[in-house]
């Protein structure tokens, strides 16, 4: 039986019926040669010799299991992060610079050690039937593997202690058929990668591209060792002259600083995504996709998704908080540009990691069906303002630990295909 595989979307299908034409093509002639140098004639023999060459050229297609263009079209299978054996990063200077001065405190107390228990039991039970949910919804659920984050490693430039597998859309992209994995910024996260590697391979065996971007050596002159940050003003001075903890000295980003629509992704310079990580991405996936560099006046820059969210096509929500410099060019683009209502998360709830705007962190199911947090009340409304149903998760402690539903996830296949957007 002849496999071939099927590469979906504009030159890569013609790709594939030229691979299975070749392919044919070298079978019906390597039929022709055996037929004309057989000396045997009888007629059973023949009948029996082309059979068995009809069966070995049949081509079977096999659907690459990885196909995504963008965060709408309908989400067929998906990777869901894993808050088992989470450990609090150490408190080392990239760290600091993305967490808030409230909760410094607590990394000091706690880094290089497991989450609180209680915390992080509940944050495992919201996850688990949150894939209960997407399961439900059609979606078919892929998992990480469980490591023990708790054990230090060095390498020749710095010496740390790991974090979890809970956050995929951090570490990886799909743009097509093709894997990306992040470099990522974080020390605690340099071997975050090994929990995603049996999927990877996986994925890559039937008929996935992979890439692995450059991995930083996360040296110290990555890092502005002396990076002031003292309060919510230094942190908009600071972004506001474009200085941010990690320099230019290798490429590094996380995979939630870009955003997809078809043929154009948006991405922003952060905390943890430098020009450098910004650049390589641009020349990688040239000349097929358009990379957009966009800001916002955000004191804590660090992944657009929970800043700037498409939703649909043409359709995005803009946390009205962290106001976008670009957004004529999408709006002449006649997009729709929806502001979030205020985030109803109570003040004493503990955000680790993250701003109270996970609220708009949600993950599309197709362009009518989105799972959001089931305590907003006031985003149900919006969404259903929209035209679109509301699927509602709780996941308030698993957003403890960074993230809401569109970063604990990473859409490996969605049923679309390649279009532009953005004109």
């Amino acid at each position: 039986m002849l496999r071939v595989r099927c590469l979906r979307g504009g030159s890569r299908g013609a790709e594939a019926a030229h691979l299975i034409g070749a392919m044919l093509g070298r079978a019906v002639t390597g039929w022709v040669q055996r037929a004309f140098q057989s000396t045997s004639s009888a007629g059973a023999a023949q009948m029996q010799h082309v059979v068995e060459v009809e069966h070995v050229t049949e081509p079977v297609l096999q659907e690459c299991p990885v196909c995504s263009y963008n965060e709408w079209d309908p989400l067929e299978e998906v990777i869901v992060g894993r808050a088992e054996n989470a450990q609090v990063p150490p408190f080392t200077v990239e760290v600091k610079a993305n967490t808030y001065e409230k909760y410094w405190p607590f990394y000091q107390k706690h880094g290089g050690q497991s989450f609180p228990a209680d915390h992080l039991n509940k944050a495992v039970a919201e996850i688990e039937e949150m894939c209960n949910i997407l399961r439900h919804e059609g979606v078919n659920v892929r998992r990480p593997e469980p490591i023990n984050w708790s054990l230090e490693y060095k390498t020749p430039d710095f010496t740390s202690s790991g974090m979890y597998a809970a956050m995929p859309r951090d570490i990886l992209m799909v743009v097509g058929n093709e894997i990306i994995e992040a470099p990522m910024a974080w020390r605690a996260r340099f071997f975050e990668y090994r929990a995603y590697r049996p999927l990877i391979k996986e994925y890559f065996s039937k008929g996935a591209k992979w890439t692995t971007a450059p991995k930083p050596t996360m040296a110290d002159e990555l890092y502005d060792q002396d990076y002031p940050i003292r309060t919510v003003e230094d942190r908009h001075k600071l972004a506001a002259e474009g200085k941010f903890v990690t320099t230019e000295h290798e490429p590094c980003f996380d995979a939630a600083d870009f955003i997809r629509a078809g043929r154009d992704l948006f991405v922003q310079r952060s905390q943890v995504t430098n020009y450098m990580g910004i650049e390589w991405m641009r020349r990688h996936l040239a000349p097929d996709y358009k990379i957009h560099i966009i800001s916002f006046k955000d004191p804590n820059p660090m992944h657009i998704d929970a800043t700037f969210n498409i939703i649909g096509p043409g359709l995005v929500l803009s946390n009205p908080d962290r106001p976008c410099r670009q957004v004529d060019m999408f709006k002449k683009a006649g997009w729709t540009i929806v502001k979030p209502p205020t985030p109803l998360i109570p003040d004493d709830h503990p955000l680790w990691m993250s701003s109270k705007w996970l609220s708009m962190n949600v993950l599309m199911l197709d362009e009518k069906r989105v799972m959001v947090d089931a305590n907003e009340s006031t985003i149900h409304k919006m969404f259903e303002n929209l035209g679109i149903k509301t699927v509602k998760v709780n996941i308030r402690h698993a957003n403890s630990l960074g993230g809401g539903f569109h970063c604990w996830t990473t859409d490996v296949r969605r049923r679309g295909t390649l279009q532009s957007y953005f004109h």
